[in-house]
């Protein structure tokens, strides 16, 4: 799938002051196969371990932080030789091995002419400040696909052009837009995940088949990501995520006029509330991507974060399919409270 990340990518491996980058995001966001094919397609050899699958790669890092060392050693681990200067080495799940993250310092500082990535979903639940280094590695962050990605993964490339190249403050043409008004209403069911969209796309003759399956592999998906939170947070933190988790997902579905309220801490756990109690699982939740945090400020001035209130925010689900799978909204009912809710309003895209 294309994704706008990939010039972000580019810009980074031209980058005269280029630094190892982190790719973050969500589980399931396609970090690790866009990271594989912007490899494949820009460098000589693209190198791939995973910290999670292979624990022995944390002994590599164990003796000392050397890049010269760890380069060596890791060429025996993969029985191929590294081009320091026209490969890519990518490090999944870096947050499982922390001085692996700690040694990117090192390898800005002393090999910067390597071409290094890590990828992770929960590098800020699983890590301390200490582990980071800070000022010597880029940041991008990678998200569900966007309505026109979505698109483009499912081989509208003429509707993705058309919203390209459109003044979108002038009408489109009514069959352009008719065709995209039933795409948008799919992409809300279906969301931005890659694994969804392919299961839609490969059904996509039958809209009903394909809905059906899609739903399924979302209901998949959340029962991993549940598996995620247990796995990771303890079983008595993991009760507390896994129910505010759903509670985020309840109070968006309150709402009335397509504009999310304010995130209400009264009952969204049994016996627990206020902002003080709900901190720790709230911030597990962002660390982890799964939620989308919005402040709330008193005055349209700047700074803006002057006017925020720690304790005063909204809260948004990290992808609209699964926000829909997760409370059970059946997909024929999506499609009728969208068109409700836009019957007197403009089209977005008018």
């Amino acid at each position: 799938m294309k994704r706008k990340i990939i010039k972000e990518l580019k810009s980074w491996k031209t980058s005269r002051a280029r630094k190892p980058l982190i790719l973050h995001g969500a589980r399931q966001v396609g970090k690790t196969y866009i990271l594989e094919e912007f490899g494949k397609k820009e460098f000589s050899r693209c190198h791939y371990v995973n910290f999670e699958s292979d624990e022995r790669l944390c002994a590599l890092f164990q003796e000392n932080l050397s890049p010269g060392r760890i380069i060596n050693e890791l060429q025996f681990f993969l029985d191929c030789s590294i081009d320091q200067t026209r490969d890519l080495i990518i490090f999944d799940e870096i947050q499982q091995c922390p001085r692996a993250l700690t040694s990117l310092k090192y390898f800005y500082e002393q090999m910067p002419e390597l071409a290094l990535c890590g990828a992770g979903s929960l590098i800020g639940v699983n890590l301390s400040a200490d582990s980071f280094p800070v000022g010597k590695i880029t940041i991008l962050n990678l998200y569900p696909l966007s309505f026109g990605e979505f698109l483009a993964g499912i081989g509208k490339s003429r509707l993705v052009e058309l919203l390209r190249g459109e003044n979108l403050c002038k009408p489109l043409p009514q069959i352009a837009h008719e065709q995209l008004w039933e795409f948008w209403k799919n992409y809300l069911v279906i969301g931005g995940l890659p694994e969804i969209i392919n299961t839609y796309r490969r059904n996509i003759n039958n809209q009903y088949e394909a809905m059906k399956l899609a739903r399924r592999a979302q209901r998949d998906l959340l029962d991993a990501y549940m598996a995620d939170i247990a796995k990771h947070s303890g079983k008595t933190n993991a009760l507390h995520i896994e129910r505010l988790w759903r509670n985020v997902a309840l109070q968006l579905a309150r709402t009335q006029n397509g504009t999310a309220r304010k995130f209400r801490f009264k009952d969204a756990l049994p016996g627990m509330r206020g902002y003080n109690r709900l901190s720790s699982p709230l911030d597990w939740l962002e660390k982890a991507r799964l939620i989308l945090r919005t402040s709330i400020v008193e005055k349209a001035e700047t700074p803006l974060a002057g006017f925020a209130r720690e304790n005063r925010f909204k809260q948004y689900f990290f992808d609209v399919g699964l926000l829909n799978a997760i409370t059970n909204t059946a997909p024929r009912s999506e499609e009728r409270r969208v068109g409700k809710e836009c019957r007197s309003r403009w089209s977005p895209y008018h």
